[in-house]
């Protein structure tokens, strides 16, 4: 199926809750530098997606955090991604449905990833378990343990709209899989090949798990999966396409 066939009556370049996303972002990214530079506040600390034991948990931080950046490169290419993708599946499925699908992927990638957490940590607990049975353990021993311990969880945070970004990559794919894209504007890919080779690249990074590498990879295939999920859903009910 081609993308003609399917072409909206009216096509926006930017339509209603891509605009609201991208000033929400925007404004989200200079609220963050302004309480840091001025009040010393670290927004991404209170509203990124902390994990549910951390002291900083709170349950608002699953939507929260899909509105705060890192940096702004981070927030360019975020938000500039979720406008190329974004703006042709809000203009074929709608408004209502569109935020639906931004937000379940949204929340989908923090699920997945809080599966990753749960096994990091579960082998923290396991090394912990180790040097409490040490002969030389003590009490001294305990509290710096129990606060490194919570000092690395704490730290385990999730921010950016990347997994949201990575279901509409995955919707765009599987609608307009004969769809060419441009990689840096000059090599031509099909969208199913380039969906395809994200996906596998996202994969053999997360199982790579570099010490250096702070980029929730198994988040951004959480918002493909759940993306997929909904899409098969939609499909069966006849209601795939607006």
């Amino acid at each position: 199926m081609s993308y003609q066939e399917f072409r909206p009556r009216s096509f926006q370049t930017l339509p209603p809750v891509i605009k609201n996303l991208l000033i929400i972002n925007i404004l989200m990214y200079i609220a963050k530098v302004v309480f840091a530079q001025s009040l010393g506040i670290d927004l991404d600390a209170i509203l990124g997606l902390h994990y549910i034991t951390a002291g900083d948990f709170k349950p608002y931080q699953f939507i929260t955090y899909m509105f705060m950046h890192g940096d702004i490169t981070h927030l360019f290419f975020n938000m500039f991604a979720v406008w190329m993708f974004g703006s042709v599946l809000e203009n074929v499925w709608g408004a209502k449905r569109f935020i639906f699908y931004y937000l379940v992927t949204g929340l989908g990638a923090a699920l997945i990833q809080y599966i990753v957490f749960y096994f990091q940590i579960e082998a923290i607990n396991q090394k912990v378990a180790e040097l409490m049975s040490a002969p030389d353990y003590n009490a001294e021993t305990n509290i710096a343990i129990v606060h490194e311990r919570a000092e690395i969880i704490n730290s385990m945070v999730i921010i950016g709209a990347s997994g949201a970004l990575f279901g509409l990559l995955l919707a765009f794919g599987m609608m307009f899989p004969n769809t060419l894209l441009y990689i840096y504007f000059l090599v031509p890919v099909k969208a199913k090949w380039f969906v395809i080779a994200y996906g596998v690249i996202e994969l053999f990074s997360g199982l790579r798990s570099s010490p250096m590498d702070n980029v929730a990879h198994f988040a951004h295939l959480g918002g493909m999966l759940f993306g997929f999920i909904v899409i098969l859903i939609w499909k069966k009910n006849r209601t795939f396409y607006y």
